[in-house]
């Protein structure tokens, strides 16, 4: 592998947890195995392991675009990493706060609920 596919892996375990990751790893096939680098070395090795921004920062923007564009299911995954990247619940209220301004209060509304079962998952795991 490449150094940018060993640093998006470390980035992508710090952001999503070792968990995450190894899931994804191991429910990997020959067919998606390209889509899986292309990931690693362009989304957590190229933009995510920059350091111009924080990790909060970064989660902060992805939770606010992937609200958006409806992105549902990445958007409960990111939820989740705020436990790792350091956006609290307020960072996460404020982005989607601008989501309703910017993209539309229907999809704010939505990605609220899904931040609130998300966060209300995460306190049943981890009180």
């Amino acid at each position: 592998m490449t150094d940018r596919y060993d640093q998006g892996m470390a980035t992508r375990r710090t952001v999503l947890g070792d968990a995450h990751v190894d899931r994804a790893e191991a429910a990997k096939t020959d067919f998606d195995a390209p889509f899986q680098t292309l990931i690693t070395e362009g989304a957590w090795g190229s933009v995510w392991s920059r350091d111009t921004i924080s990790k909060r920062e970064r989660s902060m923007l992805t939770i606010a675009l992937l609200a958006g564009l409806g992105n549902d299911h990445e958007l409960a995954m990111h939820i989740r990493a705020t436990a790792r990247t350091g956006a609290s619940r307020q960072d996460v209220l404020e982005a989607l706060l601008h989501v309703a301004i910017y993209a539309g209060v229907p999809r704010a509304n939505h990605a609220i609920k899904i931040a609130k079962d998300t966060f209300a998952e995460m306190e049943e795991t981890h009180p």
